[in-house]
């Protein structure tokens, strides 16, 4: 993220990437800096209350934080309570703060246009904070919007007077960034005020949109060296978006929207969903049935949702047939909880009936939950 930042001219702490202890202790001689932060690289936030960052006033004590980080679990608010392992770890130049501010660019789902969120108050607790007043952050639509009105916006935010016409060219050009490069999510946090005047883009956050890696064959390296577990490698080879999470109910969904409005329901219900998942338009049975046998595989995993809403190029017994073929070389045979709705949904409740799956089918969502809730807490009984 900061990489691509600076590409736009935008300021960053002079940094670089570690694996090792000794490498991250050679690595922080090349940046001049009379102190040091050593930052845990991670695919979660939180880093920072979890342990995460760490400052070191020489090379040979980055090499001693880099040691206590690397290959150990990091546990945060956004990861599962096994955390994620430390792969490697980023070592750069410390800056002499004056003050933090958050500044964020996403697409508003209403209008489509990317619309700048920002805050006067910025940094590690910065999610806390807004859980607690919503109203610190402030939203500005940035189509058509120049440079005179994204600093009026801050100053009303309470940005620094004098400082906000150059923050407003720093955001103007995150945003050229977040255009050029089919982002989601751009997110500053913080984005300091140094001693000297400066802005500085001290911790970054960027989410690519894959439906636009065929633009972006730079980026596709990324893919290659991201820190996915094996099965959402899998998954993701199988043209199926998957998240472990820690709960026991399988769920099986086509469509990202209806998999995120399936969990919310299953954690409204009290259960607790294993997984996220979302089976891609272009996903075959036989690749969907690998997603199925990831589930199954899941030793916590006591019963299985299956709520598919056919339509486009993903029908219903394409799914069904994707677990059928799952079950048929899986020694468990979890119970099934079928929501099916839509494009082939009745010909996909004949495909499990037919292959002889351990399933009840409801036609209400809320009721296909609370059965799938009442099932996972019984273990599966």
């Amino acid at each position: 993220s900061k990489e691509l930042l600076g590409q736009y001219k935008i300021k960053v702490p002079d940094g670089r990437l570690a694996k090792t202890p000794e490498e991250a202790e050679s690595r922080c001689r090349e940046i001049d800096s009379e102190r040091y932060v050593v930052k845990a690289q991670i695919g979660a936030g939180g880093r920072g209350l979890a342990g995460g960052i760490r400052f070191a006033a020489t090379p040979s004590a980055v090499r001693d934080e880099a040691g206590k980080l690397l290959g150990k679990a990091l546990v945060t608010e956004q990861t599962t309570a096994e955390g994620e392992v430390v792969a490697s770890v980023f070592v750069e130049a410390a800056v002499k703060i004056a003050d933090s501010f958050y500044i964020a660019l996403v697409i508003d789902p209403a209008s489509g246009q990317p619309t700048l969120l920002a805050s006067d108050k910025g940094g590690v607790e910065f999610e806390q904070m807004t859980r607690m007043d919503p109203d610190l952050v402030g939203a500005l639509a940035l189509t058509g919007t120049g440079k005179k009105g994204v600093s009026s916006f801050l100053a009303e935010r309470g940005f620094p007077k004098g400082k906000t016409d150059a923050a407003a060219e720093l955001i103007l050009s995150a945003q050229r960034a977040f255009s050029d490069n089919d982002m989601t999510l751009l997110e500053i946090n913080p984005l300091v005020l140094s001693e000297d005047g400066e802005w500085i883009a001290v911790d970054a956050k960027s989410v690519l949109d894959d439906n636009a890696l065929f633009r972006h064959p730079e980026f596709e390296s990324f893919l290659e060296t991201n820190d996915w577990s094996a099965a959402e490698r899998i998954a993701h080879e199988n043209d199926i978006n998957l998240v472990k999470l820690d709960g026991s109910i399988g769920v099986i969904v086509n469509g990202a929207g209806l998999g995120l409005a399936t969990n919310d329901m299953l954690v409204a219900a009290g259960g607790s969903p294993a997984n996220f998942m979302d089976i891609r338009t272009t996903a075959t049975s036989f690749q969907i049935a690998k997603g199925v046998e990831l589930i199954l595989e899941d030793p916590q995993v006591t019963a299985v949702f299956l709520n598919v809403h056919g339509g486009g190029m993903t029908v219903c017994d394409t799914v069904a047939e994707g677990v059928a073929f799952a079950y048929s070389r899986s020694e468990r045979k979890l119970p099934i909880v079928a929501r099916l709705a839509g494009q082939n949904s009745s010909w996909a409740e004949r495909i499990l009936k037919d292959r002889h799956l351990p399933f009840e089918t409801y036609p209400d969502m809320s009721a296909a939950i609370s059965r799938v809730v009442e099932l996972a807490k019984s273990g599966g009984r």
